[in-house]
Order: structure tokens, then C-alpha cells, then sequence
């Protein structure tokens, strides 16, 4: 006898439909199972012949061949028990064919338990796309593929229960489509709690009105990790959109919780600085996003930033500028979206105390050169804030009053960006940071004093191409956050003093 039955299977971010087919046949017992199955399906043959036994059911004593179909798209993971299990009892006649229009996926333990699997949210879009009506999966993933309207999604917990579903015996209800609703920034992290360093501040207010890249230099205590860790809670909540790509990113590498519906909160990475470039970009034989992807739509935070591999942050170079990063593989290629604020901070020298009002630096002039020069002046250049953190001092520390609180600065951060998103909705972004440089000169229009000061800061700093667009860019969001239409030479040369490192480096970028 012969069973269809409709299945998915995701690589990378991107999910596709597989057609299981399973045939019994006349001859000697045996479970040949085809279709491009990499180690962990093929070791589900061993899962499914347990999970019927201990569900009650006979094996067949025959020949079964199940087909994984398209056979050349490369199946990976155990998300084909449930379909697989089915197939068999549906070819078998222990259970009526399975209805055409739905889908079925999920690990099995051996006692018939339907298990969690990676990537469901991709799959429920892919099943969604292909005109699957209803969908059957593991009841810890049916929160996150509920979220697609006009899907029926049913969360399964074990077989049995999935089978009384389907002869009506004991229908499950389905589960509801959740209307989103944008999240609050997580309160534990308030800067309220900074005290003193008012340039630092600034510098993450405006980081966070226009989405730039930040770089903290400065000693040790000096709070730059306590700032950066703050950086969430004054950023604006994430659309439905972005929320839809980041708990996609989320599902893929396994990371989201059990009943866990899209994320509400920005992502807040912060990866050691031990960490290999495949960990940090993403890839493997089977490619999974890496952290810079797991931070798309928030903030990836880099501290002790030279103690970091070269190569490492030398692969950063690219999705910075582009917002996407391309694995490719013998399996195929997959790319992930990686539009992140990086944050990133380090000590002015080895020992930590160069400029230091009270401590004296031990460090030679030669080392200072050499830990400075672990990072790039490319990786520099696609950096638009350098901000040196000078030590608090002691009036500060003791005050009883502490700085302005997050909500407070967020409310700023908030109407500077809706000026953003009105100008810049045509071309389809969000902030200043992501302006197109063919819209810059439009979109950047400058007083005569502003372009002359410009002009004159270009030759003298010795500033790239990028560096003049990052310059503009930051001016641009100085201006909204006075909501400026035009940039006047004090938006120019704030945005100017920012370029720190190009100032006082003199790095040729």
C-alpha cells in the first residue's frame, strides 16, 4: 500500500515543503528510507519503530521504502518523526489517509512524546506560502506558528493524542492567532543608574536616535559595559515586521523558550571576546546564524573589542556595511539579515590607564601602537561615534541623585526617530544610519557655514569617503533631535568630534 504525507523542512532561515511517501510492499522486512537523509533522519527509522510499539500499534513485518521528497534537497534533523510514523500507519491501513491540505511535523521520543524542533516559524511561513491549510506540530513550537493568520495550527504533545484529533474521537482546539503587541524595553538595566559622564550619554542618546555604530575608549571602572548594557532600554520597540525576522533568527538556532510567540524585546548580544569567527557570522555543514545575526534589529556588543580575533572582526567588516551576511556551503548558500548597532568598547592601551588623571600608564609607546592597531582602520571607518569615557569622579559616585532615567531619554529617542520614518519611509528604511547614499546629498542639506566647516575638516582630519557619509549621517540625527530641517555647523561639529580615533590615530582609511 501507499501513503502521502505532507511535511516541512527548513535550511538556514528558509523552509520548504517535503512530501513524504511511504510504500509497503511484499518481501523480506526491511526500512529503506531515501531522499537525501542526512544521520539524524535516518536514525529516525529506529525513533518510529519504538514510538509504535509502545503506542500499541504492529510494525509491518515487510518491505517499507519512505521517500523524502524533492530528493534533492537535503533533509536534516529529526522533524520528520511525526510525518514519517504516520506515513508507515497510514500505508499499513491502521489509520485512514491523512487529510491533503495539512501538515504534519516533529520529533518523536520513543514512548510516542511529539518533541520541540528548530526553525518552526520558517516552516509555518513556507507551509503557509505553499497553501497547507492546517498545520500539526510540536505543542512547544504551535505559540511561534500561530502568529500567521489564516493558518490552523494545532499543538501536539504525543501521538496518541494527534490520532484522536484526527478520527474525532477527541478534537483539539486550535491554538489563536495572538494580535502583537510591541513589548517595553527590559527595565532591570536603567541609566538611571549612571552617574557623571555626560558625554557618554549623549553619545548613546544619539547612537540611539539614528541607529550609529558606538565605540566607548576609556580606563577600566570607568562604566563604558554599564552604558552599552543600558543602550536597550532607550531604543523604540520592534515593529511586527522586525519581530518577525528576529524570532525567525531565534527559532533557526534554537534559542527560543517553550510556548514562546514572537519576540517584543530588541536583542542584546554580547559574545566573549573568545569567540571563533563561525561562532560570531554564523555557518557550520548545516549553516545557522552566528551572533551577529542573532542580534539583527538590536545591539551587538563587542567589549575589550582588541582582544577579539583579528579575523573575527575583520568578517564584520562586510554585514556592517551591508546588513546581511552569505554562508556559503556544499549544501547550498543561505544568507542572514544582520542590521545591528554595534557597540563596542576598549581600553585606551594595554594597562588601561593611558590619559588617566590619577593612575599612571605603564605602557610603552610601541605597545600602545601595537594594541591600538589590532583594530582596522576599515572596522574603525564603519564605526560613526568614538567617545573616550573619562573616570567618574568621587562627587559623582556619592551623589544621592543619579542621571536622567531610561524612559525619559527614550521618549526623546522615540519622536527623533518618527521624524526619521516619515523622510525616509520612500526608500524603505527606518533610521538615519541606513540613509542610501544615493539620497544623502537630499537628505543631509547643510548651511553655507555648515558645508564650509565640512570641507575644511575633510582635508584637515584626513577623512575616507565612508567617513564623510558617516559624518553626515550623524548630523543628520543631531539636527532631528533638534528637529532641524537643515544641518548647521554645530550639528557638523559634534559630528566631527566623534571621529576621535581618526583625530588622534591618523589612520588613513
Amino acid at each position: 500500500m501507499f501513503a502521502r504525507v505532507t511535511s516541512l523542512g527548513v535550511f538556514a532561515l528558509h523552509g520548504f515543503v517535503v512530501t513524504v511517501e511511504a510504500d509497503i510492499s511484499r518481501g523480506l522486512p526491511q526500512f529503506e528510507l531515501v531522499g537525501l537523509p542526512d544521520s539524524a533522519v535516518k536514525e529516525s527509522r529506529d525513533r518510529v519503530r519504538s514510538a509504535l510499539k509502545n503506542l500499541g500499534f504492529s510494525f509491518p513485518a515487510s518491505r517499507i521504502t519512505l521517500n523524502l521528497a524533492p530528493a534533492d534537497q537535503r533533509k536534516t534533523g529529526p522533524v520528520y518523526d511525526l510525518p514519517i510514523l504516520l506515513g508507515v500507519l497510514a500505508a499499513s491501513g491502521q489509520i485512514a489517509a491523512l487529510p491533503p491540505d495539512a501538515a504534519f511535523l516533529g520529533e518523536l521520543s520513543l514512548a510516542g512524546e511529539v518533541r520541540p524542533v528548530r526553525g518552526a516559524l520558517s516552516m509555518a511561513i513556507a507551509a503557509q506560502n505553499a497553501g497547507v491549510r492546517t498545520l500539526y506540530l510540536p505543542a512547544e513550537n504551535a505559540a511561534e506558528a500561530a502568529v500567521l493568520p489564516g493558518l490552523a495550527v494545532y499543538g501536539v504533545r504525543e501521538v496518541r493524542q494527534l490520532l484522536e484529533h484526527l478520527d474525532g474521537t477527541a478534537p483539539l482546539p486550535p491554538v489563536p492567532c495572538a494580535p502583537f503587541e510591541q513589548g517595553e524595553p527590559l527595565v532591570a538595566a536603567d541609566l538611571a543608574d549612571v552617574h557623571g559622564q555626560p558625554e557618554a550619554r549623549r553619545a548613546l542618546e544619539v547612537a540611539a536616535s539614528g541607529g550609529h555604530n558606538l565605540l566607548f575608549i576609556g580606563p577600566p571602572g570607568s562604566g563604558k559595559s554599564m552604558l552599552a548594557k543600558r543602550l536597550p532600554g532607550i531604543l523604540p520597540p520592534l515593529t511586527r515586521e522586525e519581530s518577525m525576522q528576529t524570532t525567525q533568527i531565534h527559532s533557526a538556532a534554537g534559542l527560543l523558550g517553550a510556548d514562546a510567540g514572537l519576540m517584543t524585546v530588541r536583542p542584546f548580544r554580547a559574545p566573549h571576546h573568545t569567540v571563533s569567527p563561525v561562532a560570531l557570522t554564523g555557518g557550520g555543514s548545516v549553516p545557522r546564524p552566528g551572533e551577529v545575526s542573532l542580534a539583527h534589529n538590536g545591539v551587538l556588543f563587542l567589549d575589550e573589542l582588541p582582544e577579539f580575533q583579528r579575523t573575527a572582526l575583520e568578517i564584520l567588516r562586510q554585514p556592517l556595511e551591508d546588513g546581511k551576511i552569505v554562508v556559503s556551503r556544499a549544501a547550498g548558500q543561505a544568507a542572514f539579515p544582520c542590521h545591528v548597532m554595534l557597540v563596542a568598547a576598549m581600553n585606551p592601551c594595554p594597562c588601561g590607564y593611558l590619559g588617566h588623571p590619577s593612575h599612571p600608564c605603564t605602557c610603552t609607546p610601541a605597545a600602545v601602537e601595537r594594541y591600538r592597531s589590532r583594530i582596522s582602520g576599515p572596522l574603525l571607518d564603519r564605526i560613526d561615534l568614538h567617545v573616550n569615557v573619562e573616570p567618574v569622579e568621587y562627587e559623582a559616585l556619592a551623589s544621592d541623585s543619579g542621571g536622567e532615567s531610561s524612559a525619559a531619554v527614550r521618549s526623546r529617542v522615540l519622536r527623533t526617530r518618527r521624524i526619521q520614518q516619515q523622510r525616509l519611509q520612500q526608500w524603505g528604511v527606518s533610521c538615519n544610519a541606513r540613509i542610501p547614499d544615493a539620497q544623502l546629498r537630499a537628505v543631509c542639506r547643510m548651511t553655507p557655514d555648515a558645508s564650509r566647516m565640512l570641507a575644511a575638516a575633510f582635508d584637515r582630519m584626513g577623512l575616507s569617503a565612508r567617513a564623510y557619509t558617516r559624518v553626515l549621517k550623524v548630523a543628520r540625527t543631531l539636527a532631528d533631535m533638534d528637529q532641524s530641517e537643515l544641518l548647521s555647523s554645530a550639528h557638523i561639529a559634534e559630528a566631527l568630534q566623534y571621529r576621535m580615533l581618526d583625530r588622534s590615530l591618523g589612520y588613513s582609511l
